[in-house]
């Protein structure tokens, strides 16, 4: 078996770690990621082979997915039920609820996910795996 092609790590900069590490250990955590690594500066967690970094910036600036680059991470979340929970859920923990008004079919007739973003506004799409019937 190969890995070629399949994503190494995903590396993340954010102002605030400590705010960051809360929002995003949760998620990660939730979704089947363990904790990996931690220094001064970031903090990883691991899934399989892949791992999320996330890192201190060393230069000031905002991130806005809205321009060129980025724009989300889209995660496979489980069941209709475990994106509800994750979508119900996701506000105590640093995550705003997204699209609200087309909860959950903001991705279209035919694809059940949570749109969240967290306080730097990095956007995340949990999709439910369950085909629809």
């Amino acid at each position: 078996m190969t890995n070629r092609g399949a994503l190494h790590h995903i590396e993340l900069r954010t102002k605030d770690l400590a705010t960051a590490s809360e929002a995003w250990g949760w998620l990660l955590q939730e979704l089947g990621y363990e904790r990996y690594q931690q220094w001064a500066g970031g903090r990883s967690w691991k899934l399989g082979a892949m791992y999320l970094v996330l890192e201190s910036a060393p230069r000031d600036g905002d991130h806005d997915r809205r321009l060129p680059g980025l724009s989300h991470l889209a995660f496979h979340a489980g069941s209709r039920d475990d994106v509800d929970r994750l979508w119900t859920t996701a506000p105590g923990h640093g995550w705003t609820p997204l699209y609200e008004d087309r909860w959950p079919w903001a991705g279209g007739p035919e694809h059940y996910a949570a749109f969240l973003e967290n306080a730097e506004r990095c956007k995340v799409e949990l999709v439910a795996s369950e085909p629809l019937r």
